[in-house]
């Protein structure tokens, strides 16, 4: 934003007319209009006069921006969408490992089925700690991602995931075929990915 747009929005933000900018200013309208549209910049005996009209600094001015803009800019944002990538892709691997722990151990069968299962689920609670961990201390940033998918969305993702949670633990126990019932969360994925393109149709939203 250059000068001349940055006083034309302060002007706005302050409810005041050209005429009356110019007349606190000692200059005319045609001038401020000029400052505004570009044509021309303030002198720099108007830039202190200018700054405490709008009530702003010389750097907001001559910047083009606010001082909170500013140091928003200075400030480093955090990729969201990076880091939560990461962090999946580590509780994937650990929730692959935890599968491929029962399979090795129950090959070789050197100890107890309830020691594999007990190595099992500690592999897991680590994997669902670190996922807890980060969408609570990252919740108020992907609230502000969150809110615009639909919430009709996600409460159909809630319950197909509690579905296919309960059917994997319940075969998994109920088979003990640790190394075969891991594939539900193939089916899951493709199931997710069918109702999202579902509704994308339904609503029309194809760019996303």
């Amino acid at each position: 934003m250059n000068i001349g747009d940055m006083i034309l929005k302060l002007r706005k933000e302050k409810g005041l007319s050209q005429e009356e900018v110019a007349e606190k200013l000692n200059v005319t309208r045609q001038t401020v209009s000029k400052w505004e549209t570009g044509e021309s910049k303030p002198d720099f005996d108007k830039i202190i006069p200018l700054c405490d009209l709008f009530s702003i600094t010389t750097e907001e001015l001559l910047r083009g921006k606010k001082l909170e803009e500013i140091k928003e800019e200075k400030v480093p944002k955090k990729d969201i969408k990076k880091e939560r990538a990461k962090v999946l892709s580590i509780c994937t691997f650990l929730y692959f490992l935890s599968i491929s722990w029962i399979i090795f151990m129950e090959s070789l069968n050197i100890i107890e089925s309830e020691y594999v299962v007990c190595g099992f689920l500690l592999i897991c609670a680590a994997s669902t700690s670190i996922l807890i961990y980060h969408f609570v201390s990252t919740k108020k940033e992907m609230e502000k991602e969150e809110r615009k998918k639909d919430e009709k969305e996600k409460e159909i993702d809630g319950i197909i995931a509690l579905i296919f949670t309960f059917l994997y633990l319940y075969l998994s126990f109920t088979t003990m075929m640790w190394h075969i019932t891991w594939l539900i969360w193939i089916v899951y994925s493709i199931v997710i990915k069918i109702i999202h393109f579902i509704i994308l149709l339904s609503r029309g939203d194809f760019d996303e």
